[in-house]
C-alpha cells in the first residue's frame, strides 16, 4: 500500500464530504489521533480492518483509499453520474429555460478560465 496515496485519498474524502478529523473520529470510533497519524507527514497505514471501518465511514472503498488510480476512477464516474443527472434535467425544460442553462454555462466557464 502506498502510504502518501492513502494519505492524499483520505484527506480528499474527508474534504469531500464536509469532514473534520473530529468528526471522523465521533463516526468510526477512532481516535482522533490515531487518525491525524495517518493524515500526518510520516502517514502511517492503518490496519485493513481500520481501514474498512474508515472507507465505510466516509462511504467509499478501502480501493479507494490505498490507489491513487481508483480514486480518481471515483471521482470520474461521480461527474460523469453528474453531468448525466444534468442532461435528464436539461431535457425536461422548455427552451427558453434551455437557453437560460446554457448562458448560465458559458459564463461559468468563463469565470473558470479567468481563474
Amino acid at each position: 500500500m502506498n502510504r502518501t496515496g492513502f494519505r492524499t485519498n483520505l484527506r480528499s474524502a474527508l474534504t469531500s464530504r464536509g469532514l473534520t478529523v473530529r468528526e471522523l473520529s465521533v463516526i468510526t470510533g477512532i481516535a482522533k489521533g490515531t487518525l491525524d497519524c495517518y493524515l500526518g507527514a510520516r502517514a502511517s497505514m492503518p490496519p485493513a480492518d481500520i481501514a474498512a471501518k474508515i472507507a465505510a465511514a466516509l462511504g467509499v472503498t478501502v480501493e479507494y483509499l490505498v490507489s491513487r488510480h481508483e480514486a480518481q476512477a471515483r471521482e470520474s464516474e461521480r461527474r460523469e453520474n453528474a453531468i448525466g443527472a444534468v442532461l435528464q434535467h436539461l431535457a425536461e425544460l422548455d427552451e427558453r429555460d434551455v437557453q437560460t442553462v446554457l448562458t448560465l454555462s458559458k459564463t461559468l466557464k468563463t469565470q473558470a478560465e479567468r481563474a
